[in-house]
């Protein structure tokens, strides 16, 4: 009797493997276009076979699936744990992938999510583990709950390194924000534009024609030329390029300020940004108009959209390269021809990170 329980529990561990294998086949090479979801309907079918033994290997599926396969895999993950019972939940597994830095940011942050549900209390022991991670997301947990220990101490002076800890580690401005504000209220002023690294001092030119939209797709002479003239022929006028920077807490330039509340027009702005090497990073653009980046004359990304929502820091982020020394950098922000009150604002901020959100710092030009 003994022998032949073995061979069965041999060919049900078997069959499971291979549903496993399929499963994790079909979620991988779902397309972001939706090529191949009729499989993925399948294996999410099949999924009703497997064990919580699987949702290690799902988990590190999600290392070489994109986002579409993600969620197919995180609802195969919610399938298994809602029909089994939770002192089966492969806890060590699970905060082992969480812990391994080696694994995917998002795919870590969906094994934290699921630990939570099923494990609350061993979630919460990792949550002093994420202060300087590097995937966002799980970071961000950390920094509250050291501004949430910091509102809550009730010795000043604890409360202000507390604060301190928050800021030096946090990576999301509105974090930054909170803490920066909870300082000020205990007598320490922080310049956030120096902690957050925003460019406030750029040259911009304008304003060109941006009638019925055109201006977006046309190229003016700025977005060609290695080195820019002294003057252009702009929308009625002849332009030049003029200094402008800006006061703002969160480092956003006003075009309205300097060119007036105009309508259907194009202005340019560049700055030069002076790297101490060669490396990846991201360029941090807040903008509610429509714009292009270009760095060092390659075009990074171009977004022909208007006023949908506000302008936000770090509301694009832009993967890019810098050089070693100066790097070049311009923007087109596009304003169209909407009249109503949420419609005016023209306008942009900008910071270069890491893929983080740590700030770069420029190497100094003196």
């Amino acid at each position: 009797m003994k022998v032949h329980f073995f061979f069965f529990t041999l060919i049900v561990s078997q069959v499971l493997a291979d549903y496993e294998k399929k499963i994790i086949k079909a979620f991988t090479q779902v397309s972001a276009h939706g090529e191949g979801n009729i499989k993925a309907v399948e294996a999410m079918d099949w999924a009703d076979q497997l064990r919580p033994n699987s949702i290690p290997s799902l988990l590190h599926a999600m290392n070489q699936a994109n986002p579409v396969g993600d969620n197919w895999i995180r609802g195969a993950i919610a399938k298994i744990i809602h029909a089994t019972d939770t002192l089966s939940f492969p806890r060590d597994q699970v905060k082992a992938f969480i812990e391994d830095k080696k694994n995917q940011g998002s795919s870590r942050r969906a094994a934290f999510e699921i630990l939570h549900r099923s494990r609350p209390a061993s979630a919460k022991t990792l949550l002093s583990s994420f202060l300087t991670d590097p995937e966002p997301s799980l970071r961000r947990e950390a920094i509250d709950v050291i501004l949430e220990d910091a509102e809550n101490s009730p010795l000043k002076k604890q409360a202000i390194l507390l604060f301190q800890k928050a800021l030096k580690n946090a990576r999301d401005v509105d974090q930054i924000q909170e803490a920066s504000d909870a300082l000020k209220s205990r007598g320490q002023e922080i310049n956030l534009v120096t902690l957050l690294g925003f460019k406030t001092k750029w040259d911009i030119l304008g304003p060109f024609d941006n009638t019925e939209r055109k201006g977006f797709n046309k190229s003016y002479e700025p977005e060609s030329e290695a080195r820019h003239n002294n003057s252009y022929q702009g929308k009625k006028s002849q332009i030049q390029w003029s200094s402008f920077s800006s006061s703002d807490r969160l480092g956003l330039l006003d075009l309205n300020k300097h060119y007036g509340e105009l309508k259907e027009v194009v202005a340019y702005a560049k700055t030069s940004f002076y790297s101490a090497k060669h490396q990846k990073v991201q360029f941090r653009l807040g903008s509610k108009n429509a714009w292009k980046i270009w760095v060092n004359q390659e075009l990074l990304f171009a977004r022909d959209e208007y006023h949908r929502g506000g302008t936000r820091v770090d509301q694009f982020l832009i993967d890019g390269e810098l050089q070693k020394g100066e790097n070049q950098i311009l923007l087109k922000i596009c304003q169209n021809e909407q009249t109503q009150p949420w419609t005016k604002n023209w306008e942009f901020c900008f910071r270069v990170t890491d893929s983080s959100g740590q700030v770069i710092e420029e190497v100094s030009t003196n």
